[in-house]
């Protein structure tokens, strides 16, 4: 009779310790997980250069590339847009890059509901001098911040596309948030 008792009681407790640990998520980490989204370990700096400034309520996010949750580029994602990779692949690789600034962003304040807006990304796609379809690309970034902070992740942009990005990566993207 003892070993029951004691199973139902520690069961109890084991109940509501994770009801705390539910309720203390943030609502950005709970969209995260309905999402199916594990925020990376933020990666460090390659050359000298920070992964972020914080000045006043302003997070600016150096440019973060589309490493996977391993840290690791997977080739899918190296290449020029109009050449080697499709522009749905190179979606996917925006949408990498926005888990990444998140991932950074969290390392500058520490709990997204912080976040009160993403004022800016900005996006750099490593294409050939005729892919012209910049901005669906970029929007797999885009539509991120939506999907994960609502309203408040509408925000201005610029897409270009350059010749050539750190690692072959096919995007990169930066970007500027408002924090409280």
């Amino acid at each position: 009779m003892f070993p029951l008792a004691s199973f139902r009681l520690i069961r109890h407790y084991s109940v509501r310790m994770m009801s705390r640990i539910e309720a203390s998520m943030s609502a950005v980490d709970t969209k995260l997980k309905t999402l199916g989204i594990t925020l990376p370990t933020p990666a460090a700096p390659v050359a000298n250069y920070v992964p972020f400034v914080r000045t006043g309520n302003l997070v600016i996010i150096s440019g973060q590339l589309c490493l996977g949750l391993d840290g690791k580029m997977a080739d899918a994602h190296k290449g020029k847009l109009g050449a080697e990779i499709s522009p749905e692949t190179g979606q996917e690789a925006a949408r990498l890059c926005a888990i990444n600034l998140l991932a950074q962003l969290k390392a500058a304040v520490g709990d997204l509901d912080r976040v009160t807006r993403c004022v800016r990304l900005g996006g750099f796609i490593n294409a050939v001098p005729t892919f012209a379809a910049l901005a669906p690309v970029m929007n797999g970034a885009s539509d991120l911040m939506v999907e994960v902070l609502g309203e408040a992740g509408r925000h201005a942009r610029s897409t270009v596309g350059v010749a050539e990005l750190p690692l072959d990566a096919c995007v990169e993207v930066e970007g500027m948030f408002e924090v409280k």
